[in-house]
C-alpha cells in the first residue's frame, strides 16, 4: 500500500518552460508548479492540488492561453509506485491557439480529495463523478458526487489497482428517482433505457407539465464493461478488438485512433500505404456513421424512405470492409504499425464504384429532406447550443462544428497524411438540430473528396512496419526460418514493450475528438488507459437542452447528437 503520509516529491528540473502555458503558470503559481514535461509533443504540467482550480482558471481565461475547450478529466492509480497514490489528470484544448495541454495534480491516499472545477468548466461534472466512482477521489464542492458508471449497490472503486477484477455486485433494487421528487400536478416519464428513440441503452427521467419538460436527469452505465480496467491486463495488440466495441457504427476509426496513439508512444510510424488505406476506410466509416445518425433521426420524426436509401449503401460499405479483412461490424483490421493484411487487388475499383453509390443516395436524401417543410419545422431552432457553451461542455465533432466552431483535427493537427488532401470543414451558424444535420450531410461529401484523392494516389509498398519489436514476421517466414519463428514467439510471449512515459493520442472520429491517454511503465500492458469518448461530453448536456421544451423535441435532439452507448459507457 502507498504511504498514508503526504510527502513532497523531490524537485524535478522543469522542461518545456518556454511554452506559453508553462510560462504563465510558473509566473502566477510559482513553486506550486511541481513539474513540466514535454514528451512526444505533449505538454504536461503538474501543479500542487491546492492550486488546481486556479491553474484551470488560468488556462481557460488567460488571453495568451485560451484553453476554453474542456476535453477530459480522469484519475490514475499509482499504487506501490509513488508516495502520493492518485493523480487527477485534465486535458484541455485552445481552438484559437491550436494547442493541447495536460494538467495534473497528485492526491494522497490518506486524503483523496481535490477541489471541483465544475465552476470553471461545465463539462467536468460527469468526469469528476466518474473519477470518484472508479477511483474514490472526492471532488470537494461538487453538487452531485454520485456513482455514474456503476450502480448504487456497487461496493468500492473498480479502477483501483488493488480492486479484484472478478468481483461482482448485484443491483438489488433500481433507483426510481433521478430527478428531485416533483411536488404538484406533474407527470414523471421515463425515456429509455429500452425505448428505440433513445438510440441506445440509456435512460432519461423527465418531469412533465403537460407536454413540456420542466426537469430532467440522465442515467448511463447500462453498457459499462470497464474497458479501461480490462486494458490494464491486455497487451497493446489485444486491446484492438475492444476498441471496435466503443463506437460500433464506425469501428474501424476506433482502431485507427488506438494504433496512432500507441505508435506515438513507441515513436514508430506506419508505412505510407497503410496510412492511405487507413484514411480511405476511416472516411468510409465516417460516412457510414453519419448515415446511421441521419437515417435514424429522420425515422424518429416519421419519415422512412431516406432511412432505406442510407442503410442500403451502408451495407455496400460493409461489403468493402469485409473484402479487406473478413469482418463487417467490428473489424479488428488495424495493427500497431500498420494493417493486418493488404487490401484486395480490386480495392481501388471497389472504392470508385462505392463513391458513386454514396454520392447518388446522399443526393437523393438531400432532395427528399433538406427543404422539406415538416422536417425543417421539427429541426430549425430546436436544441440550440451556442458556441461558447458547446466549448464549455466539451463538445467536439459535427455537434461543435454545428455550433459554428471550425475545429477539425484532420485540418488543425493532421495525421495519417491528411495534410495532402484538399477538403473543407463545414460549420453551422445557429447551432440547432438543423445545423447539425447539414454539417453531417456536407461532411459526407467532403469525405468522398478525401477518398477520391487518396485512391488516386494510393502508394505501393508494405502495409506494416518492418520492426521486429512491433510487427510479427510474415507467416511464410515463420514456417521456414528459425529466426522468424523465434521473433514470432518472443513478440507474442513478451508483447510490445513500450517505453515508460505518457501520451495523449487523438483523432477526428465520426463524433469528434476520440482520445486515448496512455500511461506506460515499460511493461507489455498499459499502466493506465483512459478513453476520451466524444459522446460523454455531448450527452452530458442533453438533460439541460431539453428542459423547457416539448417531449417531441427531446426525440429530435437526441437523434442529432448521435450518442452511441458503447462509446458513452465504455
Amino acid at each position: 500500500m502507498a504511504s498514508t503520509t503526504e510527502i513532497a516529491p523531490p524537485p524535478t528540473p522543469p522542461t518545456g518552460n518556454n511554452t506559453p502555458a508553462a510560462r504563465v503558470l510558473l509566473e502566477r503559481l510559482g513553486a506550486k508548479v511541481k513539474r513540466i514535461d514535454d514528451w512526444r509533443g505533449d505538454l504536461s504540467i503538474t501543479v500542487d492540488r491546492s492550486a488546481w482550480v486556479e491553474a484551470c482558471t488560468l488556462l481557460r481565461d488567460h488571453p495568451e492561453l485560451d484553453f476554453k475547450l474542456f476535453l477530459d478529466l480522469c484519475g490514475v492509480d499509482n499504487l506501490d509506485e509513488r508516495e502520493q497514490r492518485f493523480e487527477v489528470v485534465f486535458h484541455a484544448y485552445s481552438v484559437s491557439k491550436k494547442h493541447h495541454v495536460r494538467l495534473k495534480a497528485a492526491v494522497p491516499e490518506s486524503d483523496a480529495t481535490i477541489d471541483t472545477i465544475t465552476g470553471v468548466y461545465k463539462g467536468a461534472s460527469w468526469f469528476e463523478r466518474e473519477a470518484w466512482d472508479l477511483y474514490g477521489i472526492v471532488f470537494k464542492g461538487h453538487s452531485n458526487l454520485a456513482r455514474i458508471l456503476t450502480h448504487r449497490d456497487f461496493v468500492g472503486h473498480g479502477m483501483r489497482k488493488d480492486y479484484p477484477t472478478a468481483r461482482r455486485h448485484i443491483l438489488k433494487e433500481p433507483e426510481p428517482w433521478l430527478v428531485k421528487r416533483p411536488q404538484g400536478d406533474y407527470t414523471v416519464v421515463n425515456i429509455g433505457p429500452s425505448h428505440p428513440a433513445m438510440h441506445g441503452a440509456f435512460r432519461v427521467q423527465a418531469v412533465m407539465d403537460g407536454e413540456t419538460i420542466v426537469d430532467a436527469e440522465a442515467e448511463i452505465g447500462y453498457m459499462h464493461r470497464n474497458f479501461e480496467k480490462m486494458a490494464e491486463e491486455r497487451t497493446y495488440w489485444q486491446i484492438i478488438p475492444y476498441t471496435d466495441r466503443l463506437n460500433y457504427c464506425s469501428s474501424f476509426m476506433n482502431g485507427h485512433g488506438w494504433a496512432l496513439a500507441v505508435e506515438k508512444l513507441l515513436g514508430v510510424p506506419a508505412p505510407p500505404r497503410a496510412e492511405a488505406i487507413r484514411v480511405i476506410l476511416s472516411e468510409f466509416s465516417r460516412i457510414m456513421d453519419h448515415f446511421v445518425c441521419i437515417g435514424t433521426n429522420i425515422v424518429d420524426l416519421g419519415a422512412i424512405t431516406p432511412f432505406f436509401y442510407l442503410f442500403r449503401v451502408r451495407e455496400e460499405i460493409y461489403d468493402l470492409l469485409e473484402a479487406c479483412c473478413g469482418a463487417r461490424l467490428t473489424v479488428s483490421y488495424v495493427r500497431i504499425g500498420g494493417l493486418a493484411q493488404d487490401v484486395p487487388e480490386d480495392f481501388s475499383d471497389r472504392c470508385r464504384r462505392l463513391i458513386e453509390s454514396v454520392r447518388k443516395y446522399t443526393d437523393e436524401t438531400d432532395r427528399l429532406v433538406t427543404r422539406n417543410t415538416i422536417f425543417a419545422r421539427r429541426f430549425k431552432d430546436v436544441g440550440t447550443m451556442p458556441a461558447d457553451e458547446a466549448l464549455d461542455w466539451g463538445w467536439v465533432g459535427p455537434c461543435l462544428r454545428g455550433s459554428g466552431v471550425a475545429y477539425d483535427i484532420r485540418k488543425d493537427h493532421p495525421y495519417s497524411g491528411y495534410e495532402q488532401y484538399d477538403f473543407d470543414v463545414p460549420v453551422g451558424t445557429v447551432g440547432d438540430c438543423y445545423d447539425r444535420y447539414l454539417v453531417r450531410l456536407e461532411e459526407i461529401r467532403q469525405s468522398l473528396r478525401i477518398i477520391e484523392q487518396a485512391v488516386a494516389k494510393l502508394p505501393g509498398g508494405p502495409v506494416i512496419v518492418d520492426d521486429k519489436k512491433v510487427a510479427l514476421p510474415p507467416k511464410e517466414q515463420v514456417y521456414t526460418n528459425i529466426e522468424a519463428l523465434m521473433n514470432h514467439f518472443k513478440l507474442v510471449y513478451e508483447g510490445i514493450l513500450a517505453p515508460p512515459g505518457e501520451v495523449y493520442g487523438y483523432t477526428e472520429a465520426a463524433n469528434g475528438e476520440l482520445g486515448y491517454y496512455i500511461v506506460s511503465d515499460g511493461r507489455k500492458f498499459p499502466r493506465r488507459l483512459k478513453v476520451r469518448p466524444p459522446c460523454f461530453n455531448i450527452y452530458q448536456a442533453y438533460p439541460e437542452m431539453i428542459k423547457g421544451g416539448p417531449l417531441a423535441d427531446a426525440v429530435a435532439i437526441i437523434g442529432g447528437l448521435n450518442v452511441i452507448a458503447g462509446e458513452l459507457d465504455r
